[in-house]
């Protein structure tokens, strides 16, 4: 692994950089991606981690939850952001459906993102029950990033998006099942939406880095949708989002701006033609 001893940056993210990065307390910076242009972008500011998340199915395609993505929109986007990256760690969500209760079907649809898009990574939502999946995948070479906390692929199973693991049972239930994912062979595991403490008591029980959504200042590292980070949509507003820019004002003034000139003949103009 090459490393600036200046200031420590490493030239590619690896898993292994990962873990270095948690054990000298460097935080780790992740945001989801999901087409070429964007990617780019994120990876020239210098993010550690884009996830290509199953939330395109929300911010892509306007679906109500993230069931409805398929396996080939997945790679789709995933293919277009490998294409833009140079130094980021790609982790790539296997969609609803593609991995439950089956570990073969779990490892063929790892297999097709990684061959077909080129990703570094997948990710699985789930504890014990997907213990099967996490072991044949990274048996097979494939690092796995786990997902615990609210996993909106079970929406409907919880009936609602608010905080998970309040409750002491539900919160040594989610110890245990990061314990075991970290046991599997899990590389990182991203908590969302639990209480702060909990998050705490992960990250410091747990040696992999725990990706925190939710899940207070004591984990190793934040992800965002970078939907939501950039202002691009108004509707959502839960208490762990900073919104960094307001897009959907500053596209809607350019936009208006665009249209009036068009409107009044003054784009374009003379030296704005062949």
């Amino acid at each position: 692994m090459s490393v600036h001893s200046e200031n420590k940056e490493f030239k590619k993210i690896t898993t292994h950089a990962l873990l270095a990065m948690k054990q000298r307390g460097e935080k780790i910076s992740m945001l989801t991606a999901y087409d070429f242009s964007m990617a780019t972008i994120l990876d020239d500011a210098g993010i550690d981690i884009l996830l290509v998340g199953d939330s395109a199915s929300n911010v892509m395609a306007g679906h109500e939850t993230t069931l409805p993505i398929t396996l080939d929109q997945m790679i789709y986007h995933a293919a277009s952001v490998i294409r833009a990256i140079k130094r980021c760690l790609v982790v790539v969500d296997l969609p609803f459906g593609s991995y439950q209760g089956n570990s073969k079907e779990a490892l063929n649809s790892t297999i097709r993102i990684m061959k077909e898009s080129g990703a570094h990574s997948v990710k699985m939502e789930g504890g014990e029950e997907i213990l099967d999946s996490v072991k044949r995948i990274i048996s097979a070479g494939v690092p796995v990033m786990g997902h615990l906390g609210l996993t909106p692929q079970s929406i409907y199973k919880f009936g609602t998006y608010n905080v998970r693991a309040k409750e002491e049972e539900e919160a040594e239930q989610l110890l245990q099942n990061a314990r075991l994912l970290e046991q599997a062979g899990c590389f990182s595991i991203v908590l969302e939406k639990i209480p702060a403490s909990l998050g705490k008591r992960v990250a410091e029980e747990i040696k992999i880095p725990i990706i925190g959504i939710g899940a207070g200042m004591h984990v190793d590292g934040q992800v965002l949708v970078m939907h939501d980070m950039l202002g691009i949509n108004k509707e959502f507003n839960p208490r762990f989002l900073r919104r960094y820019l307001n897009m959907y004002e500053q596209i809607i003034d350019a936009t208006k701006h665009y249209i009036n000139d068009v409107k009044s003949g003054d784009f374009p103009n003379e030296h704005e033609q062949y």
